[in-house]
């Protein structure tokens, strides 16, 4: 499988480790009320979808860069990929 990396360009799938589903980002408050059960679901809690997914990965034998990568889970085609801060700093802006 190759990653068409943002910045460097397509890379072989064997230089990242996938780190699971990309609204990890969105990590809950620790100080809001309910925080504790937000946490428990932020930590244990995962969907396993047929289709397009959204997950994280990491670029661990290259720049060390960590991807959103938006991919088919059926047939492992991949359609998007951002650099993961671009993601957090959009989803800071939306709320």
């Amino acid at each position: 499988m190759i990653i068409n990396h943002p910045l460097l360009g397509p890379c072989d799938a064997q230089e990242f480790t996938y780190k699971g589903d990309a609204s990890l980002i969105n990590r809950p408050d620790g100080m809001a009320e309910g925080a504790e059960g937000a946490f428990y679901d932020y930590a244990y809690l995962r969907d396993n979808p047929a289709g397009l997914h959204r997950e994280l990965w990491f670029h661990e034998q290259g720049d060390r860069s960590w991807l959103v990568v938006t991919r088919n889970t059926v047939t492992h085609e991949i359609t998007k990929v951002e650099l993961a801060r671009d993601v957090a700093r959009n989803m800071g802006r939306s709320t």
